[in-house]
């Protein structure tokens, strides 16, 4: 399956679930000062980001390390990314992961495992694999969907209230439809890769 800048961009955001994510980001925050809000939400982007951009620059060379195939990282990302839409489209209690720690959030939940979860790492090392001519393409698409989360992350207050949490849950519910759609032809790409290597 072959990735352009749009696509690429498409898929991250998908996998970040932004929407989905405003139950999180406001829980997260819950106990934080409004006027730091921000603050931490742009920090939280910027190590989510910069977690990623090493995985995508750095993915071949782990990849060769452990001594990984394109198809076994095609397979394991179906697998995971499915697991994440599923819980998307039927949430638990505790919501996509898990309980949320007390007092300011660093680091944890907010930019991992929310934006740079296994699913978001599994793609980039994915997109840096497939077509490493294009990382500071995949690099763009990247920027382009953290900051997008980002928008949407800062104003999560305002569209919780004003969308109302019905909405944004079939929001949630929709983007884990796509996702799973997504992990299933990943897994079918590693399938392929398999009957090729074979």
């Amino acid at each position: 399956m072959e990735y352009n800048f749009f696509s690429a961009t498409v898929l991250l955001l998908l996998v970040f679930d932004p929407f989905g994510s405003i139950p999180v980001f406001a829980a997260a925050l819950n106990r934080v000062a409004a006027e730091r809000r921000r603050v931490v939400l742009c920090r939280e982007c910027v190590i989510a980001f910069a977690v990623l951009a090493a995985f995508l620059f750095g993915g071949e060379a782990f990849l060769k390390l452990m001594h990984l195939s394109n198809a076994s990282l095609q397979l394991s990302g179906g697998i995971v990314l499915f697991l994440i839409a599923l819980r998307m489209i039927f949430p638990s209690g505790d919501g996509i992961f898990g309980a949320l720690p007390q007092g300011e959030p660093m680091v944890f939940p907010l930019a991992v495992p929310m934006l740079a979860g296994p699913s978001a790492l599994a793609t980039v090392l994915l997109l840096g694999a497939q077509q490493p001519e294009r990382k500071l393409e995949w690099l763009g698409a990247l920027a382009l969907a953290t900051i997008v989360s980002a928008l949407i992350l800062s104003v999560a207050d305002r569209l919780q209230r004003r969308l109302g949490e019905p909405v944004v849950a079939a929001f949630e519910r929709l983007m884990g439809l796509i996702l799973s759609a997504l992990a299933v032809e990943m897994l079918l790409s590693g399938l392929r890769m398999i009957e090729v290597i074979a």
